[in-house]
Parts: C-alpha cells; structure tokens; sequence
C-alpha cells in the first residue's frame, strides 16, 4: 500500500493573463509545493518548499494581472464546510495557520502576506480576501500589514473587479436576501443593483465594463410545502446598467425539475453574448445567450456532462473536460473539449483511453492540462498540435508499482428497478480459481469514478486501495450509484433519493449480487467499504443485507438521518412532515441494527468537516447499548480527507487488512 500510495496529484492548474505562464500544486506523499513553467519551453520549476507530510494544502493559486507574482492560501480544508479553519493532524501545541502567500517570479522570494483565505487579484498587485465575512486587502509588491477595504452589513460572499480594476462588485448575504454591491473608493458610497428581496449571485462585468450580469433566485423561507415533493426551484438570468443600477430580465429556466438545477459557470466572454451552464435538457451542458435576441443556443449536444469549463485568457475559447468520446467506455473517462466562440465550433482536443482533465489555454494556442492513464497517475500535460508533452514524469517514484496496476474494466448490471448501473472491476489475472469480492462505494454522492486516475485528491486515494486489493487476490466492483453525476439528471437527481427512501440503495446491492454471481468470485465471500456517503451505503448494506455482504468497513459514515429536517416552528407546518421524518428514520442504517450481524471497522478522525464524528459515536454508542461486536479506529485531529498522507497510508492498510481477515483463508 505505500508504494501504489506513491501516486502524484497536481491540483490547481493555472495561467498567467498573458497565456506564456503556467503552475500548479503537486502532492506527494503529503508534501505540497509550487511548481511552475513557462514558455517556450515550459521546463518545471519548484518555488516552494514545504517538504513535510503535516497536512497543509494549497489552493486559490493565482497570477497577478501583471504575471510577476504567483498568491496561494497555505493550510484549511476546502473540500469541506468551514474551509478556512485550520488543519492540525499533527497535533502541534501551536495550531497551524490558514495563509496567504506571494511569490516574487523574478526574484523568487516568497512574502507571507498573513492570516487569509479566498483570494481575488487586482490591478497593481492589489490582493483582495474575506476575512469574517469581510473583504481586506494586502499588496505583493509591498508587505504592509492588510487591512479591511471597506465596512458593510451582512456576508460578503465573493467579488470580481471591473475590467478597468477601478471598481469592484461583491455580493453581500443579508439572511433572506443577497444584494449585490459595487466599491469604487473610500469616499464613494456602495453602490447597489437593483436590490431586491430575492438572491443574486455570479456577477459578470461587460467587457467594457458598462453592465453586469448575474443570477437571480428565489429569497426568503416560503411556504410549507410537502417535503417529500420533488419542485421546480426557479432561476434566472438578469442584466444590469452599471451607470443607473437598472436591471432587466434576460433569460428563465424551463419550469421543470430539470430546469431547476444551475451550475456555477457563468461568463460574459464578449459584448454579444453570455455563456452559462444548466441541466435543462437533462446533461450539464454550455448555453449561449444571444444579449439582442434573449436566444439560449445549446453549444454542447450530446448524452454527455461538461465540467471543469474555464475561459482562454484572450475571452475567444471556451475549455472544459467532457465523459465524452467514440467508444462506449468514454462515458466513463474524461477528455478535453474546446469551442471557438468566433463560430462556435466544437473541437475535441483529446480522445482514447486516458483521463484527462481541468484544462486551460495558452496564447499560442495550445492547451495545458492533467492527464492520467489506468497505470500512471495524474502529471501536467502540454498538448500544442497533435503533439503532447508530458511533464515531471521523473516524479514517480521508482518504487511505485505502475507495471503491476490493473486496467478497470467497464461493466454494466441492473438494478430491480430497471436501472442500468456502470461500475469498474477491478481484477489481477493468475491466482485461485475463485476469489472473494469487494463492492466499493464512493461517497458524494455526486462524483463518478473512472476507468483510470480519478482527478479528485479523495479518489486517488480509494483508486490506489482498489489497485491493492486486486494485488491481494480480491476482485473489486467499484458502483457508479445513482445520486452521481455522469449519466443524466434522473439518474443524478432520482426521486426517493438519500434521506426520502435511499432508492440508490438498489444499485449497491445489485452490485454485490453481479459481483457475488461473476465465475471467478466465491458467493460467500463479498466484502464492502466505502467513505463518507459511501460510508453511508456501507452502513446500509450491512444493516439490511449481512447475509451477502459479510464484512464491512464505515468509513466516516452517515447514520442517523432524521436529522435532516428542522423541527418546525409556529403554526404552519408541512403536510407530510411527520411521514418524512419516518421516511428518512427508515433510510438510516441504525433503522435496521437488529439485522446487522456482519463484523464492521468503523474509522473516522475527529475533526471531520464534511460528516460530524458524532456520527459514528452515536452508531458505536448505540452498538455498545445492544453489545454488538465491531472494531473501530478514532483518528485525532486530521479532517475527512486525511490530509496527513500517513493517516491516508494507516486507513487503507487498516480496510485492507480488515477484508483479509474475515475473507481470505
């Protein structure tokens, strides 16, 4: 396991305004730094030098405006809620700070600008970050202690400078409401955009910096209306004059359950247009929105999602990564489309059998992204052409077992319902005629495991546990559940999901049942685990079903669902809320611990961000009440996703181990 846990993990792949100038973040064995290259050859560099595994991330890695500085946060967690508290899996006497940093490029001296998280760059270097719902501001140029821009009521949110860097609009949450603000100077009174009792967000600046556009949704609390009801969630497109704060409506979202669902890429690329993603049609697909006619144009057709969308820095190029390709097995890959908004062609710039990944355009044309294979972890890619370059291949350790991995294989199976679930086995040719079966499950739930290197940080980590067991002799499913993304809205959004009836459920047992009858697997011997959400359908399945699935491991687990619903206040109430509490008790593992007779290792640290610990301490609680066996490992200090490459290491040996015991002879 340390060896396949070698993997390298770029992240937060950036470029300069320029288009000559590139970095990105690498992860290995838990050491995070800086790497950066630039044109024409694009040799990487280290700038950093942080060569300890103590749990510190890197994010918001950015550019100047002028290209001569790089700014990135050091320390939290921003995988989960409270993002920006600090991390300290080493247990350290002095907690770790959560700071900002700049690079100088042409000295490389490195400033810590102090205290910070959510950065925004501005013209002269100008350094912009909330702290305490505020904005602050520092400069890279000159290390003068940081201090707040302005003062205002409520929740600053996010921001975003005009064109000319002389104004900057932000959104500011009020409770019910979200207003949006423009700050010229300190003399100059805030200025609002058409305020109102709703909620908008995204604001985009025109080109020219004459109007901005944003998102309108619905505010306040509304009525009590039936919980388990699926309801459309309105949303709009608004524009707005700068100059008298006046806004018209632009664009509504079909008024279906499709329709309700909006993602968060919105730009306004050139003075004609604006591009924006939505679910309306029932794929994540891009839409442009003609500003003269209010037409939306489907710029993306086909059964296939779109994510990671980034603009070229010359405004002319739209990026994104796509599940996408000739061969039936793409859907469950990733590959790098373009599209010229000159003519709005659709280009795909990567095909086959690799992963690849949060893409970005470079002046010359070429384009600069992750790419991984079944073997070879992520590493930074260059594609110019037909040509590809990859680089810092040098940085796979030698003693990583890239020879020994395995190629998932896609497969297929049925859920009683009907549904067609994708999943990938994993499986080592040689050994025993009949080998003992593992279901994984990821957590989420909206993530899609691949047919390769996934390119989230969580998932390389259960991609290289996957890998292992197949080394030890076990064949792994890995179950594309429904809840994930990658194969439509009604699979993504079905109705009687999670805490309304675990409908997703289905896919999980059906799973370990087409694992269970596959030649090559004994019946009695299915194993599963699975982190998070998927400690969740773990817990599930364990609770419902031990007599085929044996042994599990929970990991970082939901359990009490009940929870989901505030109890109300006053004298309006839902009509079904009594019948959605009973509906989410029953979608709870601990509904059914009477049942639960299979053996379990229950791991989770204690200042897990994304599920709280006491999660698995009321499970465990109430196991002891009923004197239930089980095995459990409490990790101090470290978050969901084991930031400390150590406690990744211990928890994946630990799982494996675990299997081996109550599975293999």
């Amino acid at each position: 396991m340390e060896q396949v846990g070698k993997f390298t993990f770029p992240s937060e792949l950036t470029v300069d305004p320029s288009g000559t100038q590139i970095a990105w973040a690498l992860y290995e064995q838990g050491r995070r730094n800086v790497y950066y290259a630039k044109a024409p050859d694009f040799k990487p560099e280290k700038l950093t030098f942080f060569d300890k595994d103590d749990g510190q991330e890197i994010t918001s890695l950015t550019f100047s405006p002028d290209g001569e500085h790089l700014v990135f946060v050091r320390g939290g967690d921003h995988g989960g809620s409270n993002a920006s508290s600090t991390v300290n899996p080493d247990n350290l006497p002095q907690l770790p700070k959560v700071e900002i940093f700049a690079i100088n490029l042409l000295s490389r001296m490195i400033e810590t600008i102090g205290p910070g998280d959510n950065i925004h760059l501005g013209p002269g270097n100008q350094i912009l970050f909330l702290k305490n719902g505020q904005v602050w501001e520092a400069n890279a140029h000159n290390m003068e202690t940081p201090k707040q821009l302005f003062e205002i009521k409520g929740t600053v949110t996010s921001m975003e400078f005009s064109p000319d860097g002389k104004s900057l609009a932000f959104t500011v949450n009020r409770g019910g409401h979200q207003l949006i603000g423009i700050y010229r100077n300190e003399e100059t009174p805030i200025q609002f955009i058409a305020p109102s009792f709703h909620r908008y967000s995204q604001p985009k600046w025109s080109p020219d910096g004459s109007k901005i556009a944003f998102i309108k949704t619905l505010g306040g609390s509304g009525a009590a209306y039936p919980l388990l009801e699926p309801r459309h969630i309105p949303w709009e497109i608004w524009l707005a004059d700068v100059e008298s704060g006046a806004a018209e409506k632009l664009w509504t979202a079909p008024k279906t359950l499709r329709g309700s669902y909006r993602y968060f890429f919105f730009s306004y690329p050139d003075e004609k247009e604006l591009i924006f993603e939505s679910y309306h049609d029932g794929w994540q697909h891009l839409y442009n929105l003609d500003l003269q006619s209010q037409k939306e144009t489907l710029l993306t057709p086909g059964n296939y999602m779109v994510e990671q969308i980034k603009l070229n820095p010359d405004g002319k190029r739209i990026l994104f990564s796509a599940n996408y390709g000739p061969d039936k097995a793409d859907i469950d890959r990733r590959h790098i489309g373009t599209i010229e908004l000159s003519d709005k062609t659709l280009n795909w710039e990567t095909l086959g059998a690799g992963i690849e990944a949060y893409p970005v355009g470079l002046a010359d044309g070429s384009l600069a992204y992750f790419s991984a294979t079944a073997q070879r972890p992520h590493l930074v890619t260059l594609k110019k052409g037909t040509q590809t370059q990859l680089l810092q291949a040098d940085h796979i350790p030698t003693e990583f077992p890239q020879a020994n991995l395995v190629t998932p294989k896609q497969v297929t199976f049925k859920a009683p319902d009907g549904t067609t679930v994708h999943g990938q086995l994993f499986e080592k040719e040689g050994g025993p005629a009949e080998k003992p079966g593992v279901v994984f499950v990821h957590g989420g739930p909206q993530r899609q495991m691949l047919l390769g290197w996934s390119y989230m940080d969580y998932y390389t980590n259960t991609y290289a546990l996957n890998q292992y067991l197949a080394e030890m002799g076990f064949v792994v499913l890995s179950v594309n559940f429904r809840l994930g993304i990658g194969y439509g809205y009604e699979f993504h959004r079905p109705a009687y999901g999670y805490y309304q009836g675990a409908v997703e459920y289905q896919d999980i047992k059906a799973g370990g049942e087409f694992l269970a009858n596959l030649p090559q697997v004994r019946g009695d011997k299915i194993g599963i685990y699975g982190g998070s959400y998927g400690g969740y359908l773990t817990a599930l399945a364990l609770a419902r079903d031990s007599e085929l699935f044996k042994v599990g491991i929970d990991i970082h687990g939901v359990h009490d669902l009940d929870g989901r619903y505030d109890f109300p206040e006053g004298y309006e109430v839902a009509p079904d809320y009594e019948k959605a509490l009973e509906v989410a008790w029953k979608s709870s593992p601990i509904a059914d611990l009477d049942t639960w007779i299979s053996p379990v290792l229950f791991i989770h640290s204690d200042d897990d961000r994304n599920v709280n610990v006491s999660q698995t301490t009321d499970l465990i609680r109430r196991f002891d009440e009923l004197e239930k066996p089980y095995e459990s490992i409490l990790i101090p200090g470290d978050t969901h996703h084991w930031m400390k490459w150590e406690n990744m290491i211990r928890v994946s040996n630990e799982t494996a181990n675990f299997l081996k015991k109550h599975l293999m002879n």
